[in-house]
């Protein structure tokens, strides 16, 4: 009777010790999976990133070469950068608070077909606005402007001309 109890003793430490090896690969292959998993969203973090860090590149050059309105620039660049993740992730109204205050003021103005619905004296109340807002910050936004190509890398930029 004693040595069934002994094989039964040795049969249940088995079966034991088979599914702790079980466990133990199931734990494995999950944290394996996990960092994998991690790995892809870091990739496509930085994937996403870098397609909106070319959009702002060209957008704050444009601008800073006078061929974009400040407005229309502010108004991109603030919902594009606000898209940022990661370690990319910028805050906005604090790091520039020059485009953010014209961006601010100028986000509510009908663009496009809306715009072109508006009566004429309408229209230009409102670019009279946007000019006054564009003059006041100018200086601020384009060192801002400048301070953007400068997170960005410039990347699609030739470096000389960010030098000047």
């Amino acid at each position: 009777m004693q040595d069934g109890i002994w094989i039964l003793a040795g049969l249940g430490a088995l079966i034991i010790l088979a599914l702790s090896v079980y466990a133990g690969t199931l734990l494995a292959r999950l944290k394996r999976q996990t960092a994998l998993q991690a790995e892809m969203e870091e990739a496509a973090i930085k994937k996403r990133n870098d397609k909106i860090i070319e959009s702002v590149d060209v957008i704050a050059f444009a601008a800073l070469k006078d061929q974009c309105d400040l407005s229309e620039a502010a108004i991109r660049l603030y919902m594009i950068m606000d898209h940022l993740q990661g370690e990319k992730r910028v805050e906005f109204d604090s790091r520039y608070p020059a485009l953010f205050e014209l961006y601010e003021a100028v986000k509510d103005t009908p663009r496009g077909d809306a715009r072109k619905t508006l009566k004429k004296n309408e229209r230009m109340r409102l670019d009279f606005d946007r000019a006054k807002h564009e003059a006041r910050l100018e200086q601020a936004i384009k060192a801002e402007l400048a301070e953007i190509l400068a997170f960005t890398g410039g990347r699609h930029i030739p470096d000389h001309i960010l030098t000047h």
